[in-house]
């Protein structure tokens, strides 16, 4: 049972639609937000990363989608889970944001304010130019993030984080 009236799950998709493909955490918070996903909250962050913080307080489960520029093809998914995996600073460095995702779960791991169970998306972008409207293989990537993303959902609704049972399906 849960000690909050916040819904277990959160997914925050981080970006600047003003720079292309830095939209597509975004494109997949808004298209999964059109989904009306139960006992979920879909947010969107287009700050530096340290405000994640505070928009993931009070949730058991967190989703952080992002692009990211790290030279692999366009279109490339990373995913991650923490824990146990660490957040590579050579994908998730800052970018268009001045403090990264990887330096914001290692503070908040560090201020005890890191939920249960993290998982971290990010999508290889082209194009971080001015401008509105991301990339196709960005895009095409972006829907499969998004589908990806509601089977997450669904399993960490069924994981007990109170007890430490990890029976998620998709979850190491």
């Amino acid at each position: 049972m849960m000690e909050t009236s916040s819904p277990p799950v959160c997914v925050v998709g981080i970006g600047n639609e003003y720079r292309r493909d830095d939209g597509a955490g975004l494109f997949i918070a808004r298209s999964l937000r059109k989904r009306q996903m139960p006992n979920t909250a879909i947010k969107e962050h287009q700050r530096e990363a340290t405000g994640l913080i505070e928009q993931w307080r009070d949730f058991k489960a967190v989703i952080l989608v992002d692009a990211v520029s790290s030279g692999a093809a366009p279109g490339t998914i990373y995913r991650f889970v923490i824990p146990p995996d660490e957040l590579p600073k050579s994908i998730f460095y800052a970018s268009t944001h001045t403090f990264g995702i990887a330096d914001c779960l290692e503070l908040a791991r560090t201020l005890n304010q890191l939920p249960p169970r993290v998982v971290v998306y990010g999508i290889e972008g082209r194009d971080f130019q001015m401008g509105e409207g991301i990339s196709k293989e960005v895009l095409l990537s972006s829907q499969k993030v998004t589908d990806d993303i509601q089977e997450e959902i669904d399993d960490l609704l069924k994981m007990p984080f109170n007890t430490g049972d990890s029976s998620c399906t998709r979850c190491p």
